[in-house]
């Protein structure tokens, strides 16, 4: 890709990372440590808190592969504007937020009626996650103005079926919620998994 990133992108995506740092390592900080006496058994009371363990790494992939795609798009970036920034900043307020879902969730996993709203809520913070994310794609994708010359706009479209799938399997697993929250957890480390392998390339053009 020709050309230097402009200072108001890079800005843009400096911020966006202190936020997706702080948000992934706020979820560590759920972790507690477990409180055993004299002779407990501090092996069975690390064992009992799977559920913190399960709900950290689904957490950690889902923002860590945030990040990831979030870096791709402002790799083809070098103009920003006042709608985009403001899309960012919703997509961050989102990401920032992630840390609680995961804890309500840890905490109800095992818990009968709990657990189904504490899935229900994790993963209605996905599907506001999600939609942001389509948001931001969709703006920079309508015209292509903010993408960097060699950037073939009309291929950066095709790619928005794709990514729109989160708009709908996300929505299912709030119903799946009230079905089994484990499996919703589950559901939501392999759609972590997909957009993973899923990454947002589009073809580059050679500027001379």
């Amino acid at each position: 890709m020709s050309g230097s990133k402009q200072s108001e992108s890079g800005r843009v995506e400096a911020f966006s990372d202190g936020v997706f740092a702080i948000a992934i390592t706020l979820l560590i900080l759920e972790i507690k440590v477990p409180e055993v006496g004299e002779h407990g058994d501090l092996w069975r009371a690390l064992g009992q808190q799977w559920p913190s363990y399960a709900a950290y790494v689904v957490s950690f992939l889902v923002i860590g592969i945030m990040w990831v795609n979030h870096h791709q798009v402002f790799s083809y970036v070098v103009r920003v504007d006042r709608t985009l920034m403001f899309l960012n900043l919703a997509l961050l307020l989102v990401v920032a937020a992630v840390p609680w879902p995961t804890s309500v969730l840890a905490a109800y996993l095992r818990e009968a009626g709990p657990s189904h709203v504490a899935a229900a809520v994790y993963s209605l913070v996905m599907v506001a996650m999600a939609l942001s994310f389509q948001a931001l794609w969709w703006h920079l994708t309508r015209t292509g103005h903010l993408f960097d010359d060699a950037v073939d706009t009309a291929a950066a479209r095709h790619t928005r079926a794709r990514f729109a799938l989160g708009t709908l399997a996300y929505p299912a697993t709030v119903g799946l919620a009230f079905v089994s929250a484990p499996l919703t957890l589950a559901a939501h480390g392999l759609l972590a998994v997909y957009y993973g392998f899923n990454q947002v390339a589009v073809p580059v053009r050679e500027v001379s």
